[in-house]
């Protein structure tokens, strides 16, 4: 179906007919929007700020969390901004790119999607002053690109290097993470764990200058049990399973364990197609059935003559087949995850084998202790006290689930962070130091720049100071007085100068342990540049028609965009 008539910006252009009258000729199908110019630039930003609002109050230490339910009445309560961002229903096309920006940061960092949204606002915010100045977009976007370079450069140029087995730098970076989150009242615990699981999976290849550090914190499960407190989180040399053994006359502990992992069931193995077997006497019946527990007991009997205590199986386990198992003292556990059976070689030391014949002594495992305990309402196998483990567990508890999901994501920061760290091998300072010595360091570039991009680098600088700003805003201080006080300090030379919102004084933020990994650092200035450079390169907005799915589907927008402008349509 074709357009209705209507002005040019509805996709349609004037003609003249034979007659010579003008009439109108339609290019888009009927219910297409089109905002152009000046007002589809002017709506982009809108949109955007107004995702940057949202998450703004939960900046920092003094932030505040956010209640989201949704259409089930599932209740989230966070302060993550990556996770705040993800629950809620966003409409409008540019505020989805602007929550692009904080999914790429947590997948690059783990930490810093706040503070990368927020940048992304304001750096749109004062671009779109400079638009009403008569500053053409492709300036600004010229402007930014150099800034955000040199701003780049100036956070390498302020990273310190953290020192091998620098475990006291770890600690601080897992801990300003988790001082913005509601587990920080057992940040000295939760930190320790959080470091000691990180060191414990990070794998270092060559020497000297060329040694590399690489983390994968796949290997780092965490198991998470409701009931208890935030205080009983542990950390398990070796692994956790949600699984129990599978017959209640295997022993519920099982000391120097021997170790098989088996991807093969140790099961009758049925036939791929249909099969009939006729039985026409009693002792026929009774030689198949023996043949059947032969089977079984010869597959035991495999397991059994490796050495091994402890079979942990990646199918299944059959109910005669465990009846042997138990009488011959090993614990077993069936249908375990291809995931957890990677953990376990990793952590103990064992092979994966697929057939019960390659099954040996070379190929077993070891551990501690393998034992079987119930926390709340759940069973657990710990697989614990691994030699030299490569994967390692952390039992998360808490009071209620959502303490427990809440300490989920602040867990996740924080290894993420300190993963970061240990891998890139620099950090830099917190609490709006960089972002103050940066806007510091621009607005002197802009002058060796000149031109109309100055004015874009500036603003830039401008944008950059919404951190410290922020910051102090959500703690209740005075934000104009802790801006001048931060430029002060570092026009003195006081590079490392950050707000501390529990004082409200600009303190040395390495000295008072606030750091964060250089990477979390450049990949906002990079992310948040980048989108906004996206966003304000955009002049012609062309909507289809939404489909119509009731009250609750997207409404219009004026200008022809979805969602209301009045309101983000959340």
């Amino acid at each position: 179906m074709w357009g209705r008539a209507g002005p040019p910006t509805h996709g349609s252009i004037g003609g003249k007919n034979m007659n010579g009258s003008q009439q109108p000729i339609y290019i888009l199908k009927e219910g297409t929007e089109r905002t152009k110019g000046r007002s589809a630039q002017s709506n982009n930003i809108y949109a955007a700020r107004l995702i940057a609002e949202t998450v703004k109050t939960t900046l920092g230490p003094r932030g505040m969390d956010k209640m989201l339910v949704d259409s089930m009445g599932d209740v989230v309560i966070t302060n993550d901004g990556a996770t705040i961002l993800k629950e809620i229903d966003v409409a409008h096309p540019a505020a989805k790119m602007v929550i692009e920006v904080a999914k790429t940061q947590d997948a690059e960092c783990g930490d810093g999607t706040t503070t990368s949204v927020v940048l992304t606002g304001e750096l749109l915010k004062v671009a779109g002053e400079l638009l009403e100045k008569g500053i053409h977009p492709t300036t600004v976007t010229a402007g930014y690109n150099l800034a955000a370079k040199e701003a780049v450069k100036v956070l390498e140029g302020m990273a310190q290097t953290i020192k091998k087995n620098d475990k006291k730098a770890l600690l601080n970076i897992a801990n300003t993470s988790l001082a913005s989150k509601s587990a920080s009242t057992n940040a000295d615990l939760l930190t320790q764990i959080v470091v000691d699981a990180v060191t414990a999976v990070a794998e270092t290849t060559g020497t000297g200058k060329n040694a590399t550090t690489e983390v994968d914190l796949d290997n780092v499960i965490v198991q998470k049990a409701k009931g208890g407190s935030l205080e009983d989180t542990t950390l398990v040399q070796g692994v956790i399973l949600d699984k129990e053994r599978v017959h209640a006359g295997m022993p519920e502990r099982v000391e120097n364990a021997k170790i098989a992992l088996v991807n093969a069931a140790l099961e009758i193995k049925k036939t791929e197609v249909d099969a009939k077997i006729e039985i026409t006497a009693p002792d026929q019946l009774g030689a198949f059935l023996a043949q059947e527990e032969a089977t079984l007991k010869e597959m035991v009997d495999k397991v059994k003559k490796a050495g091994a205590t402890v079979l942990i199986c990646q199918k299944g386990i059959d109910d005669l087949a465990q009846h042997f198992l138990a009488k011959n003292g090993v614990y077993a556990i069936r249908r375990a995850k291809k995931s957890d059976m990677e953990k376990l070689a990793k952590a103990t030391g064992a092979t994966v084998v697929n057939t019960l014949d390659d099954l040996d002594k070379k190929s077993l495992g070891t551990a501690g202790t393998v034992h079987e305990k119930k926390i709340g309402d759940d069973t657990f196998t710990f697989v614990t006290d691994c030699k030299e483990a490569k994967a390692v567990s952390i039992l998360l508890r808490g009071g209620t689930e959502h303490v427990v999901d809440e300490a989920d994501r602040a867990l996740e920061d924080a290894l993420n962070v300190v993963a970061v760290a240990l891998e890139d091998g620099k950090m830099t300072p917190g609490g709006g130091a960089a972002a103050t010595e940066i806007a510091l360091r621009l607005r002197d570039f802009a002058t060796t720049v000149g031109g109309r991009e100055q004015m874009a680098i500036e603003a830039f600088a401008n944008a950059v100071e919404v951190v410290p700003r922020t910051l102090a805003e959500n703690a209740g201080l005075d934000e104009i007085d802790i801006l001048l006080a931060l430029r002060r300090a570092h026009k003195r030379g006081k590079t490392h100068a950050g707000v501390n919102v529990f004082t409200g004084k600009v303190e040395d933020m390495f000295e008072n342990d606030v750091i964060e990994p250089l990477r979390v650092g450049t990949q906002e200035i990079k992310a948040s540049t980048e989108a906004a450079i996206m966003i304000l390169r955009i002049d012609d907005v062309i909507a289809a028609k939404a489909f119509s799915g009731g009250e609750g589907g997207a409404g219009g927008m004026p200008g022809g965009m979805p969602g209301g402008m009045d309101g983000m349509d959340f």
